[in-house]
């Protein structure tokens, strides 16, 4: 890779900042696969805090819409000026990423900037493959693996990983009435997304949570099954899995309470990292 070495170090701060789970797994590839997997990182980060950023729907669609410009070639001439665009297309054309599921990395998540909740579990599946399942999938070919076997592994990895994530980040998504735990569970299980709003932690809501997590440790369990089939230098992709492990382990407990903020410490994740490397 070439280009502009300031607009790799700003990919890195940015990642370090707003992702710091994925900074650290690339402490743990070879030095030259970082750039690039740091440039994908960034374009995430900005892509999924594009609602923090904005007060009304609108122009949270028109940012999103730069960015899919960007991604198809039609944007204006301040893309190679933005850092992270200009690293982004760099890695694009560097490892042949699939553009394709890059836009649907952005489209899936204009669902953020409205407060619709979701439906249903199909719809939050889908979300995550779109969104988690496509960076492990980038992540596997920017390692080497452009194979349907890292395809398989990415997909079952980015369900569980969407999973702890939306669990990790409940409190703070409560907080902005923004459901994303299936509405159509909840209301079997005998809640309502008011309550979940209220951020009470109602039997029904524990019960839709306790479903998710012991669902995401079985496509956890999926994944780390299918791992063989990956070749090598690219099973680094599934690092993360480690500290999804630990994290779903923490959240199936009894006494976890998901409206209280699961903040996993820096160290632990460099440590579980590490093993799993």
């Amino acid at each position: 890779m070439s280009a502009d070495p300031s607009a790799a170090a700003f990919c890195a701060d940015l990642v370090r900042t707003h992702d710091f789970d994925r900074y650290a797994s690339t402490l743990f590839v070879p030095p030259d696969k970082r750039r690039p997997l740091l440039a994908l990182y960034a374009f995430n980060a900005e892509v999924s805090r594009v609602r923090d950023q904005v007060k009304q729907a609108l122009p949270g669609e028109i940012r999103l819409q730069w960015w899919t410009d960007a991604l198809a070639g039609n944007g204006h001439g301040d893309v190679e000026q933005n850092p992270v665009a200009a690293e982004l297309l760099l890695a694009v054309r560097s490892f042949d990423l699939p553009v394709d599921r890059l836009t649907k990395l952005v489209d899936a998540h204009v669902f953020d900037l409205y407060n619709d909740p979701m439906p249903d579990l199909a719809v939050l599946e889908s979300h995550f493959r779109d969104t988690s399942g496509t960076l492990f999938a980038c992540t596997g070919r920017v390692l080497g693996d452009a194979s349907e076997a890292i395809d398989h592994v990415a997909e079952h990895a980015g369900l569980a990983h969407g999973v702890a994530h939306i669990t990790a980040r409940l409190p703070y998504d409560a907080a902005r009435r923004q459901l994303y735990l299936p509405h159509d569970m909840l209301q079997q299980n005998g809640s309502s997304e008011h309550e979940f709003y209220a951020g009470k932690l109602t039997p029904g809501i524990r019960t839709t949570l306790n479903q998710l997590i012991k669902g995401a440790q079985e496509q956890l369990a999926v994944a780390d099954g299918m791992l063989a089939d990956v070749a090598e230098p690219a099973r680094a992709a599934f690092m993360p899995m480690a500290l999804m492990k630990y994290d779903l382990g923490q959240m199936s407990e009894a006494s976890f309470d998901p409206f209280e903020l699961y903040l996993r410490s820096r160290l632990r994740t460099l440590w579980t990292l590490w093993r799993a490397s």
